[in-house]
């Protein structure tokens, strides 16, 4: 195999793994999908194949710079997939890039096997975890419950027991407002928990997020 072809099959290699891994994401309905994965394995293989090899005549430079460059860019990239609102969101998908720009450094400096292995434990991460991540456990909700009767707006609350993780109770114009951390099952559907929300006797969803 010449120089250029072992370089090609990196690249292309590096696209090809972060794609899967983009894809199993999109197929979540996620933001980062099979273009920002395939560009930051890319971008990662390149990167790593400039520090190996574009700086050659230089005794002095550290190729390791160019990788840790990398990571700390990936830092950023998650940051703001995380911080793309209020809530703390899209931590997968952020770790999903991180670790898909480190699969990207490994194709780059030609260890294949540690690539392809890197891409495998993803995707099986991602899919065999899933059900877990989805149906086990608890997840947290915010609801805004309002009502005349402050005393109907606190029995409500009370109704919903140890589900409640904290709330905050204040008055507003013609009545009062209540802000609620609901601990709820993940299997239990949005739906489902808007309809046991709105059976509570003397009080109105405002919001659920």
């Amino acid at each position: 195999m010449t120089f250029a072809l072992e370089l090609t099959v990196r690249m292309v290699g590096a696209a090809l793994f972060g794609a899967a891994i983009g894809y199993e994401r999109e197929i979540r309905g996620k933001g980062a999908g099979v273009r920002t994965h395939l560009l930051v394995a890319l971008g990662s293989a390149l990167f790593m194949i400039i520090s190996q090899y574009g700086f050659g005549g230089s005794d002095k430079f550290d190729a390791a710079r160019v990788a840790a460059g990398v990571v700390g860019g990936l830092g950023f990239l998650g940051g703001g997939i995380i911080m793309k609102n209020r809530h703390i969101s899209g931590l997968t998908t952020a770790a999903g890039l991180w670790v898909t720009g480190a699969m990207g450094l490994a194709m780059g400096s030609g260890m294949y096997e540690m690539a392809i292995l890197c891409t495998i434990l993803v995707l099986i991460c991602m899919e065999a975890l899933h059900f877990y991540s989805t149906n086990l456990g608890e997840r947290q909700v915010n609801v805004t419950l309002s009502g005349k009767d402050e005393k109907a707006l606190a029995a409500a609350v009370e109704s919903l027991g140890k589900d409640v993780s904290w709330f905050s109770l204040n008055r507003q114009e013609g009545g009062f407002k209540a802000e609620i951390g609901l601990l709820v099952k993940k299997k239990e559907k949005p739906i489902a928990l808007l309809q046991r929300l709105s059976a509570l006797s003397g009080v109105q969803v405002e919001s659920m997020e």
